[in-house]
Protein backbone atom coordinates (compact mmCIF):
# COMPACT_ATOMS: atom_id res chain seq x y z
CA UNK A 1 0.00 0.00 0.00
CA UNK A 2 1.35 3.44 -0.89
CA UNK A 3 0.67 6.79 0.58
CA UNK A 4 -0.45 9.45 -1.84
CA UNK A 5 0.86 13.01 -1.56
CA UNK A 6 -1.55 15.60 -0.19
CA UNK A 7 -3.60 17.55 -2.72
CA UNK A 8 -2.13 20.79 -4.01
CA UNK A 9 -3.50 23.91 -2.36
CA UNK A 10 -4.25 27.04 -4.33
CA UNK A 11 -3.46 30.13 -2.29
CA UNK A 12 -5.97 32.96 -2.44
CA UNK A 13 -4.71 36.29 -3.82
CA UNK A 14 -3.31 38.62 -1.15
CA UNK A 15 -5.96 41.27 -1.78
CA UNK A 16 -8.91 38.86 -1.54
CA UNK A 17 -11.40 39.04 1.30
CA UNK A 18 -10.46 35.54 2.43
CA UNK A 19 -6.75 36.39 2.76
CA UNK A 20 -7.54 39.57 4.64
CA UNK A 21 -9.71 37.70 7.16
CA UNK A 22 -7.12 34.95 7.71
CA UNK A 23 -4.36 37.56 8.15
CA UNK A 24 -6.49 39.54 10.58
CA UNK A 25 -7.19 36.50 12.74
CA UNK A 26 -3.47 35.65 12.82
CA UNK A 27 -2.91 38.95 14.65
CA UNK A 28 -4.86 37.47 17.58
CA UNK A 29 -2.28 34.69 18.01
CA UNK A 30 -1.62 35.68 21.62
CA UNK A 31 -5.30 35.21 22.55
CA UNK A 32 -6.00 32.17 20.33
CA UNK A 33 -2.84 30.03 20.57
CA UNK A 34 -4.10 26.96 18.68
CA UNK A 35 -3.65 27.22 14.89
CA UNK A 36 -6.71 25.06 14.17
CA UNK A 37 -8.88 27.35 16.30
CA UNK A 38 -7.61 30.36 14.36
CA UNK A 39 -8.35 28.62 11.07
CA UNK A 40 -11.86 27.68 12.23
CA UNK A 41 -12.52 31.23 13.38
CA UNK A 42 -11.17 32.65 10.11
CA UNK A 43 -13.45 30.41 8.07
CA UNK A 44 -16.48 31.32 10.19
CA UNK A 45 -15.71 35.06 9.93
CA UNK A 46 -15.26 34.75 6.17
CA UNK A 47 -18.69 33.10 5.95
CA UNK A 48 -20.10 35.89 8.17
CA UNK A 49 -18.77 38.57 5.83
CA UNK A 50 -20.40 36.74 2.92
CA UNK A 51 -23.75 36.81 4.74
CA UNK A 52 -23.80 33.11 5.61
CA UNK A 53 -22.64 32.99 9.22
CA UNK A 54 -23.09 34.43 12.70
CA UNK A 55 -21.57 37.52 14.27
CA UNK A 56 -18.25 37.17 16.16
CA UNK A 57 -19.93 37.23 19.58
CA UNK A 58 -22.05 34.22 18.65
CA UNK A 59 -19.20 32.49 16.78
CA UNK A 60 -16.92 32.45 19.79
CA UNK A 61 -19.56 30.51 21.70
CA UNK A 62 -20.88 28.15 19.02
CA UNK A 63 -17.62 27.20 17.30
CA UNK A 64 -15.94 26.40 20.64
CA UNK A 65 -12.85 28.51 20.01
CA UNK A 66 -10.32 28.24 22.85
CA UNK A 67 -9.07 31.68 23.85
CA UNK A 68 -7.02 32.85 26.81
CA UNK A 69 -5.96 36.11 28.41
CA UNK A 70 -9.08 37.99 27.27
CA UNK A 71 -12.81 37.80 27.88
CA UNK A 72 -15.22 36.63 25.20
CA UNK A 73 -16.85 40.08 25.04
CA UNK A 74 -13.52 41.90 24.61
CA UNK A 75 -12.35 39.49 21.90
CA UNK A 76 -15.68 39.79 20.06
CA UNK A 77 -15.42 43.60 20.22
CA UNK A 78 -11.86 43.55 18.83
CA UNK A 79 -12.90 41.18 16.05
CA UNK A 80 -15.84 43.45 15.16
CA UNK A 81 -13.53 46.47 15.00
CA UNK A 82 -11.07 44.66 12.73
CA UNK A 83 -13.86 43.35 10.48
CA UNK A 84 -15.09 46.92 9.95
CA UNK A 85 -11.66 47.81 8.61
CA UNK A 86 -11.79 44.92 6.14
CA UNK A 87 -15.29 45.60 4.80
Amino acid sequence: MTTLPPPKVKKAPEDSLESKVYSMVETFKEYIPTPNDRNRLSYCLFKYLNGEGDAPKILLKTSKINYEGISKEELAKKLDEELLKIK
